[in-house]
């Protein structure tokens, strides 16, 4: 039987978009960025925990959501931090680095921490102290074909590219192999967008990576 880490990293890749929300929100206004990406079919958000109140947020938004969506944290750099983002309800944690105490926990708890790794060697490391599914971060300094070129011989770990990854490209690291992709100021822009850019810009990401899947 599956266990919640493959059952969430399925999920994720199943969905392909990851929502980055990072800045000065107030609950209200994650609430209404939750609404339209869950009514745009992006299902999966991370609040970052260098966002203003962000385990208040997570938690509330993990009560007002349940399993209509994914609600992780980011920017989960060490084992402590990983443990307040499960206090607060984070169903996924995500990290910019590979911290093995972090990782060795979330193992430990059974849910998915996605590690930042860079190079072959730090995403072999991740691999084999028992991560599946990367951020490979930053992407946007090497692009598509770095990713394509790293999972050449590394084509049985899932990648998520993060940092850069925009409406026109996001076909592109889909085509190179990304499992999926996290996506910040592309799609959530910062505590004063309106909804209706957030919305129109999750449609045209969605589409591009319909279009890139062949659906």
């Amino acid at each position: 039987m599956a266990g919640n880490i493959d059952k969430t990293s399925a999920l994720i890749a199943e969905q392909g978009l990851v929502a980055i929300v990072r800045g000065n929100f107030p609950a209200q206004k994650l609430f209404e960025i939750a609404d339209t990406l869950l009514a745009s079919s992006v299902l999966a958000l991370e609040v970052t925990l260098n966002t203003s109140g962000a385990l208040e947020g997570i938690r509330l938004l993990r009560e007002r959501y349940g399993e209509r969506m994914l609600i992780g944290a980011g920017t989960v750099r060490t084992a402590a931090q990983f443990e307040q983002a499960l206090d607060a309800g984070a169903q996924f944690t995500v990290a910019p680095n590979f911290d093995p105490a972090t990782v060795a926990l979330s193992l430990a708890h059974d849910v998915l921490h996605l590690p930042g790794v860079f190079t072959p060697t730090e995403a072999q490391t991740a691999y084999a102290a028992g991560c599946k599914m990367l951020k490979l971060f930053p992407s946007d300094v090497v692009g598509p074909q770095y990713l394509k070129a790293l999972r050449a011989p590394l084509d049985d770990i899932l990648f998520v590219p993060t940092g850069g990854v925009t409406p026109d490209n996001v076909g592109d690291y889909i085509r190179a192999g990304a499992a999926a992709v996290g996506l910040g100021g592309a799609l959530v822009t910062g505590p004063n967008q309106s909804m209706d850019d957030l919305a129109a810009r999750a449609r045209k990401i969605r589409a591009a990576w319909k279009d890139a899947k062949g659906q």
